[in-house]
């Protein structure tokens, strides 16, 4: 799922119990252009503007008799499929039903201040196991709970982890993905692959591409059905290879994302509850997040190449004709674009290089107090490293392309970055308050050491417990799509009490990022899901709801038991998670 941006509203879609509804007016029969890798198609019916009123729903003219159906317009012969389509409307049902995440938080905070009430008057307590020191319920509606909440709100806001973190690396990333670095890197990756490594080229770059962000989807998508049809494969089927390695492998990378800085933030945060000097840094969970990008790519080759490629239904509306030359033009990276590329990689190795080396003298200063790695500024300082990393290289491609012709030209793409950190901003301010209320009034703690107490009584093994963590964040994925919203929730809850039994932030935060993942492909409520039916309908006009999905969930079933094994065998083998 997305972990750097509020997520909007979906707008209204076909009926979800329809596979293959078609939406809105019937296309010209010309085939559309070509996407392009910056502009995401519209869906057949636009949206509404936001703040009008929902229109009625509008007459819908019946077929002709003689008129023949679409291909996949007959309704699913399996019960299973059929159910889970239901399925999928009663989840778009009550996810629409939901307020935005920014009043969602709002909301949560009143809960918290009548709870905090009820359950200081009733004298709710508990004893910290390590400390011994008892933990009372606070009243949020008490004189001193009012006056923390007023007085505090400014710094709870500006002391809220991801905050600062966040906005460092996008500024780093705003630079790179402006000067075309991103694009020309995915469009080289994939660009004249042979045709029996293609699904894995293509999946594998979209675990490269979750460093640039949403823009992954906006760039790779349309791209996966231009090289699908270079390749004389169904676009359909590039299209949903594309969608599902970005959304049910986004929190597995082979590189260091913003999400790794975001969710590591709020994991300290939350640890410190227990121990104070607790620290999870944004390295916490590389090596997990390596090994697990080529796992996933390789389970979603196996599940497209093995199965979904031999439906019959995958063929466009219409013919499609060889690519023209400028589709040829938006799949090949120029010749000075490969220059570029060359510069700019020598560049990222230079300046690896470099901190490598000055990490090597026991005494340097970007080494840890007692000469450690682990504790250095370094790691620490990790969102800044990134930032630097990212603006360094979109700098130099960007110049070698002649995107940049002046120094200017780089702080207005940094600016332009952060005018689309807008709605995360907004959202982290609620976010910050909800948080700092919990934290006062101590619920999260007394709750923490209750559930600890209870996972001893059960005397669980600490993989069924996580397992069970798993499913139950799988399921809250479902209707709450913005990752850090949902580890925001999730987080001050789970981590303390399992660090109370034993098992370390880090494998939380690890079995958090496989369930946070995998169902981002299948869920209607993303706007993502949305984004990529756009792009499956510029092939089959007939596409709906139920056609995506049929494609995603298989994919994100065989994906989900593959990866929470290879998370239980990690984790069983005392394998660390990454640096820290």
């Amino acid at each position: 799922m997305s972990t750097t941006s509020a997520q909007p509203q979906p707008p209204d879609l076909p009926d979800p119990t329809d596979p293959a509804a078609p939406t809105g007016s019937p296309a010209p029969a010309d085939p559309p252009d070509a996407p392009g890798l910056t502009d995401a198609p519209a869906l057949t019916d636009p949206p509404d503007p936001p703040g009008s009123p929902a229109p009625a729903d509008p007459p819908v003219a019946p077929a002709p008799a003689d008129a023949p159906a679409p291909a996949d317009a007959a309704e699913p012969r399996s019960k299973a499929l059929r159910a889970a389509f239901r399925g999928f409307a009663a989840i778009e049902t009550v996810g629409n039903k939901l307020p935005h995440p920014f009043w969602l938080f709002w909301i949560l905070a009143g809960v918290v201040a009548v709870l905090s009430a009820v359950l200081a008057a009733a004298g709710v307590s508990a004893v910290h196991p390590g400390t011994g020191e008892k933990i009372e319920v606070l009243n949020l509606l008490s004189r001193d709970g009012v006056t923390m909440a007023v007085e505090g709100a400014v710094e709870n806001y500006a002391a809220f982890p991801p905050l600062a973190t966040i906005l460092t690396v996008m500024f780093g990333i705003a630079v790179a993905e402006r000067s075309g670095l991103f694009s020309a890197l995915l469009r080289r990756m994939v660009a004249r692959v042979p045709g029996r490594y293609l699904t894995f080229a293509l999946s594998m770059t979209a675990m490269v591409s979750h460093v640039a962000g949403d823009a992954a989807y906006v760039t790779l998508i349309p791209l996966g059905a231009l090289v699908y049809r270079a390749a004389g494969r169904s676009p359909v089927l590039g299209c949903i290879v594309a969608y599902v390695s970005i959304s049910a492998g986004y929190d597995a990378s082979p590189s260091l994302t913003t999400t790794d800085v975001l969710l590591s933030s709020i994991s300290t945060a939350a640890a410190r509850t227990i121990d104070a000097d607790h620290v999870v840094s944004p390295v916490a969970n590389y090596f997990f997040g390596l090994a697990s990008s080529v796992l996933v790519a390789l389970v979603i080759t196996l599940v497209v190449d093995k199965v979904l490629a031999r439906r019959p239904d995958l063929e466009p509306d219409e013919p499609v004709a060889e690519l023209s030359a400028d589709e040829l033009k938006a799949i090949e990276v120029t010749p000075r674009q490969r220059r570029a590329l060359r510069v700019t990689g020598l560049v990222a190795l230079g300046y690896a290089a470099v901190l490598a080396a000055a990490m090597i003298p026991a005494s340097s200063p970007l080494r840890g107090a007692h000469g450690g790695i682990v504790d250095s500024p370094l790691i620490s300082g990790m969102a800044l490293v990134l930032g630097v990393f990212f603006a360094v290289l979109g700098t130099v491609y960007g110049r070698t392309t002649g995107t940049f012709a002046a120094a200017r030209d780089i702080v207005a793409a940094m600016a332009d970055g952060t005018r689309s950190m807008a709605p995360i901003l907004v959202l982290f301010f609620a976010i910050s308050q909800f948080l700092a209320y919990f934290k006062w009034t101590n619920i999260g703690n007394v709750l923490a050491v209750s559930g600890a107490e209870t996972l001893r009584d059960l005397r669980l093994d600490g993989w069924t417990v996580l397992v069970g963590i798993a499913v139950l964040i799988t399921l809250m994925n479902l209707l709450i799509t913005s990752g850090s919203a949902l580890w925001a929730l999730a987080a001050p809850v789970f981590i303390p009490m399992l660090m109370l039994i034993g098992i370390e932030p880090e494998a939380t935060q690890a079995v958090y990022r496989v369930a946070d993942s995998v169902t981002n492909c299948v869920t209607p409520m993303s706007p993502y899901f949305v984004m990529a039916l756009g792009f499956v309908q510029q092939y089959r006009k007939s596409a709906g709801i139920g056609t995506l999905a049929s494609f995603t969930i298989p994919i994100a079933a065989v994906v989900w038991v593959v990866w929470i094994a290879f998370f239980v065998a990690w984790y069983l083998l005392g394998l660390p998670f990454g640096i820290g």
